[in-house]
C-alpha cells in the first residue's frame, strides 16, 4: 500500500516546505483530499499543509481501510497499520521542520495509529470524530512515556462511531497522550465552526 503523491494538495510551493512545520490532513471514509483542505483558511498561518488521499478506492471515494471486511468501530489492526505505514513511508521522503497530524473519522484512526508507530515524531495530533484502533501496539509503552499532544473532538449526536469505540478511546487516550478532549453538544459526524476554532488554537499553541 502506498500514497498517490500526485493527488496530494499542498498549500505552499515545494521550495518553501522544508522551512515550515508540516500539517498532514487525512480525510474520512469515501471522501477525498479536497474535503479537509477546504478548511485551510481557518488553520494557523505558518504551516505547510498537505492534504493526502487515502489509498483504497471505495464507495465513490477513498478509504484508509475497507469496510468490506472490517467491523464498524473495530477495524483489524493490521489494516490500520498498513495505512499508517503508507503515510510514514511518504513522510520519510520529505524535509520539514516538524510534522503534525489532523484526521477526521477514518483519518483520525490512522492519525492515532501513527502515534503508536512513531511516538516521538509528531508535534501535535488532532483526531476528529474518530477513535483508536483496538488491540495492543508495540509502540504503546513508549507512547505512554512520550505523551504527545493530542486533541480529540467528537459530537454527542455522532451516529457513525459506535459507543464501544468511543469508550475504548476515552480510556486509552489519557493513558498514552497529553490529551485535550472536547465534546460538542448536538454535533453529528462532522466538524463545527467552534470545533475548528478550538483545534486551530490547539495547533497554534504547539507550533514550533
Amino acid at each position: 500500500m502506498k500514497l498517490d503523491t500526485e493527488a496530494i494538495i499542498w498549500s505552499t510551493p515545494e521550495r518553501e516546505r522544508a522551512e515550515r512545520p508540516l500539517l498532514v490532513l487525512m480525510h474520512g471514509y469515501a471522501s477525498h483530499e479536497g474535503d479537509l483542505f477546504a478548511m485551510s483558511p481557518g488553520l494557523p498561518l505558518g504551516f505547510a499543509v498537505a492534504s493526502i488521499r487515502a489509498p483504497i478506492a471505495e464507495n465513490g471515494g477513498w478509504a484508509w481501510f475497507t469496510r468490506a471486511d472490517n467491523i464498524a468501530g473495530d477495524p483489524a489492526p493490521g489494516h490500520v497499520d498498513a495505512a499508517a505505514s503508507a503515510v510514514l513511508a511518504w513522510l520519510d521522503t520529505l524535509e520539514y521542520s516538524s510534522v503534525s497530524l489532523l484526521g477526521f473519522s477514518q483519518g483520525a484512526v490512522v492519525a492515532l495509529q501513527l502515534l503508536r508507530h512513531d511516538p516521538r515524531r509528531f508535534a501535535a495530533t488532532v483526531a476528529l470524530s474518530g477513535f483508536v484502533a483496538g488491540g495492543m501496539s508495540d509502540g504503546d509503552a513508549e507512547l505512554a512515556r512520550a505523551r504527545p499532544a493530542v486533541f480529540w473532538g467528537r459530537g454527542t449526536d455522532d451516529a457513525v462511531i459506535p459507543a464501544a469505540a468511543i469508550e475504548r478511546t476515552a480510556e486509552w487516550l489519557p493513558a498514552h497522550a497529553d490529551a485535550e478532549i472536547h465534546i460538542y453538544e448536538e454535533l453529528r459526524h462532522s466538524i463545527s465552526s467552534q470545533e475548528l476554532k478550538d483545534f486551530a488554537a490547539f495547533l497554534q499553541g504547539r507550533m514550533p
